[in-house]
């Protein structure tokens, strides 16, 4: 693209428009510019223009043409087809895309050098500082859990701080960036903040050091009132009504508005912020939080919904706010739940109700955690019948929002997996050695601080079980589905892992699920500077994302082996029939304690409120015509074509089975 210097005349008509400039050979202009869009504007420093010929169609179909009227630009370069004004201050030290709207702002500019968000510390979990996560552009669920969780871990979390640091020298400048179609309107005081394309900021009360990543696959709107610091929102979020954020990220595709407020906060992927606040949280991807009195405070939580008037203490007024919590994928609080950190709460729990006794339940997934008499009650395993929890795992992965194709999170939305099954194991030995220690006719055990009814433990005893078995068949039937299964070496052919990785221990690394000694092995490769960037990290992140299914089926195979005493040489025909039968019949219990769950929403209980004016038979039909019939529920339908669905493959694959010799 050529530029030149302006013409005597073209000068001229600029003066004669209003205009001034402190060296009018400072200003290089586009070999088609023409200077009459260009009025009452005061130009300093060095000064590149493009071309002014499209017009801009407002909301209301307004049209305006591009130019540049009642405005002070400083060292700044404009694309084509630009419209700014009314700057009641003034524009410095910008690159300015084309297509770009800037009406009605307070002022636009660049002090100094800036690295727009990039390497602000953010004392996440800790409030007094030690787990502090240095963000950046493309900061992921995974960089941060392993720069925040591995402090024992000096040298890489050296080498971690030492990439981001790396990565914000090169994004280091004295000039902003505001890239193509961009629209900022009606906003105070911006300051040192990097813009995406197609971003949109309207209304925004003041924003200094961050970055707008926005993009055209999913563009970034900043609503009014907003007022953040030292941040980065990245591409597809919406921050919106008077929304306050003090050094925090903003994943893909969050949510936040209702005058949330954060500070020292994370939120990745597909979070949801409105009313309350947060402080110190590591909000994994899918953390919800909708209500005013709402305090998400030094924990981290993931695939949650916090209930209104929820909170957790992180200070016993002794040393400071230094104790930290964390609620494990899945969790939810009810209204006006409350932990007194340090605790640990297991994967798709139920928190109801006060609890002071710093518990670690996180060997007992999918339970209860109830109050009763200001004490600690867990009911292990109950959540595995809760229609709610089978809504949830198949609600998330419908309400991605993330448009942009370059993913920061490897998200797995799996509600049973190795992190979860090794969990029911390690939970099936410890009710077991309850049993042992106190007796079977003890009425109730204690563990971690907390009480276990006998009954709740022999019911948590059969619902792991059964959830074992369903993930086992589940794998199997899966790994089988494009086996021919004409003979038994066939099938041991196809049984066969494709990998002896993922053999032990597996970890929930920010929503991703992975095998531990992978995560070590990309930890040694960090400290033995193997790896030595950003990129090249979450590039193992992906491709460890990519290779779950075969890393998972390594995990199932092992535990098939151990829990029905198979081989790999000895496996035959009747025995995948036998693991089929016992799926089956796990599979459609399980999903019959759902539907009796799900009935519970219909019960007569549940039309107290309808037909205010009128009968019973009134008072069901209210009921009926605004929530529906039980039968006809899109959910219930849902489980029982689960039950057919079930039933009918596991015949297929029987029958089939039954073939062999």
């Amino acid at each position: 693209m050529n530029y030149r210097k302006l013409t005597a005349p073209e000068i001229e008509i600029l003066k004669n428009q209003g205009c001034d400039a402190d060296d009018w050979g400072n200003i290089t202009v586009h070999t088609n510019f023409n200077p009459d869009y260009i009025k009452y504007v005061n130009f300093s420093g060095n000064i590149k223009l493009g071309v002014f010929e499209e017009d801009f169609t407002l909301p209301g179909e307004l049209k305006k043409h591009a130019g540049i009227h009642h405005a002070c630009l400083h060292n700044c370069e404009l694309g084509d087809n630009v419209l700014i004004e009314n700057v009641q201050n003034y524009i410095a030290n910008y690159r300015v895309g084309n297509n770009v709207r800037i009406q009605n702002i307070h002022h636009l500019y660049v002090e100094g050098e800036s690295s727009f968000g990039n390497g602000v510390e953010v004392s996440v979990l800790n409030e007094t500082g030690g787990r502090e996560v240095m963000i950046y552009d493309k900061l992921s669920a995974h960089f941060a859990y392993i720069l925040s969780f591995y402090r024992h871990r000096p040298i890489l979390v050296k080498k971690l701080q030492d990439m981001v640091k790396c990565y914000t020298k090169e994004h280091t400048s004295t000039i902003g960036h505001i890239g193509n179609h961009v629209s900022i309107v009606n906003a105070g005081a911006i300051k040192n903040v990097y813009i995406g394309d197609y971003a949109e900021i309207e209304g925004a009360r003041h924003l200094e050091n961050g970055s707008i990543n926005s993009n055209e696959y999913d563009p970034v709107h900043i609503g009014y009132s907003v007022i953040a610091k030292d941040f980065i929102i990245s591409s597809g979020s919406q921050v919106e009504d008077g929304t306050m954020l003090t050094r925090c990220f903003v994943g893909q595709s969050c949510r936040l508005g209702h005058t949330y407020s954060a500070s020292d906060s994370l939120f990745f992927s597909n979070c949801q912020g409105e009313n309350g606040e947060a402080c110190a949280l590591f909000a994994g991807p899918y953390t919800v939080t909708h209500h005013k009195s709402t305090l998400l405070i030094a924990g981290m939580f993931s695939f949650m919904n916090a209930g209104s008037g929820s909170n957790q203490s992180n200070h016993m007024y002794k040393l400071g706010p230094i104790h930290q919590g964390i609620v494990e994928r899945g969790g939810k609080t009810t209204s006006n739940s409350y932990i007194l950190w340090p605790a640990r709460i297991g994967a798709f729990s139920l928190i109801m109700g006060r609890h002071y006794q710093n518990s670690d339940t996180s060997d007992m997934p999918f339970s209860y955690l109830i109050e009763d008499k200001n004490e600690s009650v867990l009911v292990p395993g109950i959540n595995l019948r809760s229609v709610g929890t089978i809504r949830d795992a198949q609600k998330f992965p419908k309400r991605d929002k993330r448009k942009d194709p370059e993913k920061l999170d490897q998200i797995n939305f799996n509600l049973l997996s190795p992190y979860t099954i090794q969990k029911m194991f390690k939970a099936i030995d410890i009710l077991n050695g309850l049993k042992s220690t106190c007796g079977e006719t003890s009425g109730s055990y204690t563990y971690q601080s907390c009480r276990i009814k006998s009954s709740s433990l022999k019911r948590g005893l059969k619902l792991y079980n059964m959830a074992i078995i369903k993930f086992l068949g589940n794998s199997i039937i899966s790994r089988l589905n494009d086996c021919p299964c004409a003979s038994n070496e066939e099938i041991r052919a196809c049984l066969k892992p494709d990998t002896d990785v993922g053999l032990n221990e597996w970890s929930d690394i920010g929503g991703m699920l992975a095998p531990r000694s992978e995560i070590d092995r990309l930890i040694d490769d960090i400290e033995a500077e193997r790896i030595i960037r950003v990129d090249e990290m979450n590039a193992v992140f992906e491709q460890l994302h990519k290779n779950y299914y075969s890393l998972e089926w390594t995990w199932a195979w092992d535990k098939i082996q151990r829990y029905y005493n198979l081989s790999l040489e000895t496996i035959t025909s009747m025995d995948i029939i036998y693991i089929v039968e016992c799926w089956r019949d796990a599979v459609v219990e399980l999903d019959k304690m759902i539907y009796e769950d799900a009935k519970k929403e219909f019960s007569l209980s549940s039309h107290t409120g309808f037909g205010v004016d009128g009968d019973r038979h009134q008072q069901k039909t209210d009921f009926e015509q605004v929530r529906g019939v039980f039968e006809e529920n899109a959910f219930v339908e849902a489980v029982l074509r689960h039950i057919d669905v079930k039933t009918k493959l596991g015949g297929e694959l029987i029958s089939l089975l039954k073939l062999i010799n």
